[in-house]
């Protein structure tokens, strides 16, 4: 029922509707990514995902994507918080060492990172656009489990790791840990307990239900696809990205074979085809933005270059997205949200993005405030944290309550078209956290962090303002012909294949002309190859033999 807009800023032209979606989706993420590197790993990752997600739909044109904008940041943030468990700091540090083959290695380590980062986000952002609402809304309950679970598993770790470690005693630990670390728990820094957690919450939510849907079936084949690559490449064969640490990226590939498995068994190879084209340029561009990071530094200036260099991918991986939802624009079908199954997912979904997206980042605040003296650890007897969480309970309170009234009857405040309700949604939870991003630094502000918060801050104003001028809703309806998406993944494949190998000796040939055996600094030095390799030369703690 939303009435159709044109884009004023294009004359009506579809076709000049596409830098804008660009450019704003490339911003979105690198705003996102840049944020994301104060909070880190996999929560933080969910902002980039939601907001670069989002902007590509509101500038999409597409009404059916428009009506489904919470949806599509939901499930934009789920897909691309799955790379954040991959260590990566030592591997781009391999690229500054001036050692050859250890700038080659991180190079073509940095590609397999990227897509594997990018591949699970390029499927999140593409899932809604060719699901049932049935099928769509089928994945809440099962993730909701998932997260109470890890809730849990968050309380009970520590408390399980110190009864492990008396039943087994000390020296089956010494001789059974990893040198960086002496838990129980630990096994290769990787996230393992987590996705062992996710399997039981999974199988037990089936086992009540007595079936095994679509969306638990596609939890499943990640997780256990995240197993097999763990065990067979790290376990089994001993291959170690950044010894000594972590090595979740194997699970990672392991986890996007068993997404590609299942998405290809189910008729779903346009998700496929958007995964793989997210992917290869998610992998280009972490090795593209390191290669941008080390010329720039020989200019000599003083800045905070990891965080140019977040941005900066970020800003790739962002045309990644981009790339991928243009070329759905007029092939993916058309969906429908009737019948309105689950309609409770109307309000959950927006809740997700605005408040569980927001709150697990923004609590990580407290640690700097309190650092900082700015806040007391301690008032009135009660704990900082608990302050924090009561104000935010209000705030989830409130906003919560206004979603579900309005899914009944409709407030005045909230616009009536699709479009409008989007470009709150999206700007709403993009200041939200560049606020709470810059409240993070203030504290303890210093001249290198306006390459980070100020530089974000003018690219929130500039997406805010292409959010508003260029979102618009066409009339014509997707294409009913089937894509050939066989083809377009060979294709896709081939060419990134060729890219990848291209990049990384390309990257090697610069870096090597620029520095030599030179290390360019501004990272940890770490050799991965030969006698001076820095992973051979870590010590073991006190009275614990090395491994």
């Amino acid at each position: 029922g939303e009435p159709a807009t044109t884009n004023p800023g294009s004359n009506s032209s579809e076709i000049s509707t596409k830098w804008p979606l660009v450019l704003l989706t490339a911003l979105s993420l690198s705003i996102g990514w840049g944020i994301r590197g104060n909070y880190g790993h996999e929560f933080g990752a969910m902002i980039p995902g939601a907001l670069a997600t989002m902007a590509a739909v509101l500038l999409s044109g597409r009404a059916d994507w428009q009506r489904r904008i919470a949806y599509f940041g939901a499930f934009g943030a789920v897909g691309w918080c799955f790379g954040g468990s991959i260590s990566y700091m030592q591997v781009i540090a391999y690229t500054h060492s001036g050692h050859s083959g250890s700038v080659l290695y991180g190079f073509a380590c940095l590609f397999v990172i990227g897509f594997l980062w990018a591949a699970a986000g390029g499927a999140g952002a593409a899932l809604p656009a060719f699901l049932s609402r049935e099928r769509l809304t089928e994945f809440f309950p099962p993730l909701i489990v998932i997260y109470v679970a890890w809730i849990g598993l968050e309380y009970a770790y520590e408390p399980l790791n110190s009864w492990l470690a008396g039943v087994l005693g000390s020296t089956f630990i010494a001789h059974n840990s990893d040198y960086r670390q002496t838990e129980p728990l630990y096994w290769f820094d990787t996230d393992w307990t987590s996705v062992l957690v996710a399997i039981v919450a999974v199988l037990g939510y089936c086992a009540f239900r007595r079936k095994i849907d679509k969306a638990s079936s596609l939890i499943l084949h990640m997780a256990v696809g995240w197993w097999a690559g763990f065990l067979i490449l790290t376990v089994l064969l001993g291959l170690r990205m950044t010894p000594p640490r972590g090595d979740s990226w194997a699970g990672s590939v392991g986890l996007t074979l068993g997404m590609y498995v299942f998405l290809q068994r189910n008729g779903l190879s346009g998700v496929t085809f958007a995964s793989l084209v997210a992917a290869f340029i998610g992998g280009l561009g972490f090795a593209g933005a390191t290669l941008f990071k080390l010329i720039a530094i020989k200019t000599g200036w003083e800045t905070n270059w990891h965080s140019v260099l977040e941005q900066t991918y970020g800003l790739i991986n962002g045309v990644g997205v981009a790339l991928a939802m243009l070329l759905l624009i007029k092939r993916a079908p058309q969906v429908t949200d009737e019948p309105a199954v689950r309609r409770w997912t109307d309000w959950f979904a927006p809740g997700f993005v605005l408040l569980f997206i927001t709150y697990v980042n923004l609590r990580k605040n407290l640690d700097d405030w309190v650092k900082a003296k700015s806040v007391p650890a301690d008032m009135y007897g009660l704990p900082a944290e608990v302050w924090f969480n009561v104000a935010y309970l209000a705030i989830g309170t409130a906003i919560v309550w206004a979603l579900v009234r309005h899914s009944r009857r409709p407030l005045e405040i909230v616009p009536n078209s699709w479009l409008g309700k989007g470009q709150i949604l999206y700007l709403a939870l993009l200041w939200w956290m560049v606020l709470g991003n810059f409240a993070k630094s203030v504290v303890a502000f210093a001249p290198q962090r306006l390459i980070t918060e100020w530089v974000i801050t003018l690219n929130a104003a500039l997406c805010s303002l292409l959010v508003l001028a260029y979102g618009w809703t066409r009339r014509t309806a997707a294409s009913t012909e089937p894509a050939d998406y066989a083809g377009l993944n060979r294709r896709a494949t081939g060419f990134g294949l060729a890219a990848a190998l291209s990049m990384s000796f390309l990257s090697w040939g610069i870096v090597r002309s620029i520095y030599g055996d030179r290390f360019a600094g501004y990272a940890g030095k770490h050799i991965r190859f030969g006698p001076n390799a820095t992973a051979t030369t870590a010590k073991p703690r006190a009275g614990q033999p090395h491994p």
